[in-house]
C-alpha cells in the first residue's frame, strides 16, 4: 500500500515538473514574469512530491 502511494506521489511530482516547466517556458517566451515564478514554483512542489514517493518507497521495503 505504502509502495504504491509513494508511486502515486512520484506521478503527481513528474506531472507538476512537466507543467511547471512548460508554464515557466512559457512565461519567458511571452515575458509574463508571473508565469514565470508560478511555472518555477509549480517545478518545486513537483521536485518534493517526487523525493517524497522515493522516501515513501524507502520506507516500504
Amino acid at each position: 500500500m505504502s509502495e504504491d502511494k509513494g508511486m502515486k506521489d512520484k506521478a503527481k511530482g513528474l506531472k507538476d515538473k512537466v507543467v511547471g516547466d512548460a508554464k515557466d517556458k512559457f512565461g519567458k517566451a511571452t515575458d509574463d514574469k508571473g508565469k514565470q515564478v508560478e511555472g518555477k514554483a509549480q517545478k518545486a512542489k513537483g521536485e518534493v512530491e517526487d523525493k517524497a514517493g522515493d522516501a515513501k518507497k524507502k520506507l516500504s521495503e
